[in-house]
């Protein structure tokens, strides 16, 4: 079956996991993905929180699915040949170098178009143009320039990181976007561009609701927030929120049946107006629905900490499924908190292809998650991650046209 990125091929230049995780999209999506590593050292995640002695990392392994792996030494003059003739032949290059790498190569923009007007140069980067554009940024960094790390933790404790990576993977989504939107653009002009995706930008548009309410500040407290009903006055800053929702419907973490033993055992209940009637019928306070405290929303805002103390009375007395199952019927949302155990576990989510098993020819099996997307006429297959190397003589001759009399002066020459 024709994949919507067939024919489109992609120069991988991406290590760890902001890029390989654009790539690595592109790829599911039938992209050919040529990853470019360094001859006997590869991606530096290959070796890091290695599980399996003498196997690939699930940190490597999990983020570079359908790829082939190409070893080249970039710095070598015969490295270059083969990277010149790479250029030519894809469609776009990833990269997430630190700043400037690539100039310093002899790759920079400039030269690429020589080498290929159509081509897409496409770039992860810490910040954008400004005072901090040259600065290395990880995961977590990014996290705390964006705006999260600030609003994430409770208002009385330390700024917190998410254990969601949206510095790195939300970037490389968002450059997995730019470089489709840029592929379009070519069909019409025939030109390539350059397209950018740094963290703290993609950080700070996740946390777009955050922006929202340092601008309503202005008007006064955030009185959805469990601070304002606690009588704690309000910085010039959106605070942290702890657990409350971002929507304007509150919603906290309520503690269900088994939580003094498990860890996650616990529910996400949002008292949304729409059905509160429905909420009282099941936590046992009919004469809620007509009480002056409790009949609004707005009534409600003063007594959140009370209204939630009398739902988790009711919740700790059902297992999180439980919940489910009684409040789903009359339209309460809420949500269980489920552990990665469960998650990997879960049948429905191996039939969808969100979560994969892979076989590994080092490590054996191995579960990875697989495509986000899901389109109605591609089935996405998700392939195990390349060794090292694998597909080095594969590319230099069927992609790139060398001869074995070139492949094996170029591996003389210490190039591949």
């Amino acid at each position: 079956m024709s994949q919507p990125l067939d024919g489109i091929r992609i120069l991988d230049f991406t290590h760890v996991q902001s890029g390989p995780t654009c790539t690595q999209l592109l790829a599911w999506m039938g992209a050919d993905v040529i990853k470019v590593e360094r001859p006997g050292v590869g991606d530096a995640t290959r070796k890091q929180l290695v599980d399996v002695e003498g196997a690939d990392s699930l940190y490597f392994t999990m983020l570079n699915h359908n790829k082939r792996s190409l070893t080249l030494n970039s710095k070598n003059e015969a490295g270059k040949e083969v990277l010149e003739r790479l250029v030519q032949k894809c469609d776009v290059l990833v990269e997430n170098f630190a700043p400037g790498a690539l100039d310093r190569m002899g790759f920079g923009w400039e030269r690429i178009q020589e080498l290929n007007p159509r081509m897409i140069m496409a770039s992860v980067k810490g910040f954008g143009p400004g005072p901090y554009e040259d600065c290395k940024v990880y995961e977590n960094v990014a996290q705390c320039a964006g705006g999260s790390a600030s609003t994430t933790g409770f208002h009385d404790g330390l700024p917190m990181i998410t254990g969601a990576q949206i510095g790195d993977s939300g970037t490389g989504l968002n450059l997995g976007f730019g470089i489709l939107a840029a592929l379009l653009h070519r069909e019409k002009t025939g030109r390539g561009q350059r397209v950018l995706a740094a963290m703290q930008d993609g950080v700070i548009n996740l946390c777009r609701v955050k922006l929202r309410d340092q601008q309503r500040l202005k008007a006064g407290p955030l009185k959805e927030y469990s601070q304002h009903g606690e009588n704690v006055p309000f910085g010039e800053a959106t605070p942290r929120a702890g657990n409350d929702s971002g929507g304007g419907q509150p919603g906290r973490i309520l503690k269900c049946k088994g939580w003094e033993t498990d860890p996650d055992a616990y529910t996400y209940f949002i008292t949304q107006a729409a059905v509160w009637k429905n909420i009282c019928d099941i936590i046992g306070k009919p004469d809620w629905k007509e009480h002056p405290d409790y009949a609004s929303p707005l009534a409600r805002l003063p007594h959140l900490n009370e209204v939630f103390c009398a739902i988790e009375d009711w919740t700790v007395t059902k297992t999180k499924y439980e919940v489910m199952e009684i409040c789903n019927p009359l339209n309460i949302p809420v949500g269980p908190i489920l552990s990665m155990k469960e998650l990997a576990e879960e049948p429905s989510l191996r039939a969808t292809g969100t979560i994969v098993e892979c076989d590994h020819p080092e490590r054996g099996p191995y579960l990875s998650v697989g495509c986000p997307v899901k389109l109605s006429d591609n089935a996405f297959t998700v392939t195990r991650s390349p060794l090292l190397g694998e597909h080095t003589d594969e590319v230099l001759s069927k992609v790139l046209g060398f001869s074995d009399e070139d492949i094996a002066s170029f591996k003389e020459a210490g190039a591949v």
